[in-house]
């Protein structure tokens, strides 16, 4: 065994550990936490048994695992920066949305 392996193992058991807290303390939904447990899963699995991305890569047509890899990575990162602007653009306009209520309501009072 790898030292890489190790420490990416370790890494994912924390991962693991700090979603199902998240989970329990309610700031997580059960299908995001149970997205991220297959994904710390699978990133164990893929640590172990390093083959398999080289398989998956041959099936789909990439060169290498590790390009097949990189780009699941980008594919993934990319899709959750989108998901963060899109909520906080709601964000911002329920606070725009919000203040404009709250001074209105001022105005009618005074």
């Amino acid at each position: 065994m790898l030292g890489i392996q190790i420490i990416v193992a370790l890494f994912a058991l924390f991962a693991v550990v700090r979603t199902v807290r998240s989970f329990r303390a309610g700031r997580v939904s059960v299908i995001w936490g149970g997205a991220w447990m297959l994904f710390w899963i699978a990133v164990v699995v893929l640590v172990f048994l390093p083959n398999t991305t080289q398989m998956l890569a041959n099936v789909l047509g990439v060169g290498r695992g590790v390009d097949l890899v990189i780009y699941v990575a980008l594919i993934a990162l990319f899709y959750l920066q989108f998901k963060l602007f899109v909520k906080i653009e709601s964000v911002e306009q329920e606070i725009s949305t919000l203040v404009r209520k709250m001074a209105l309501d001022e105005e009618e009072r005074s």
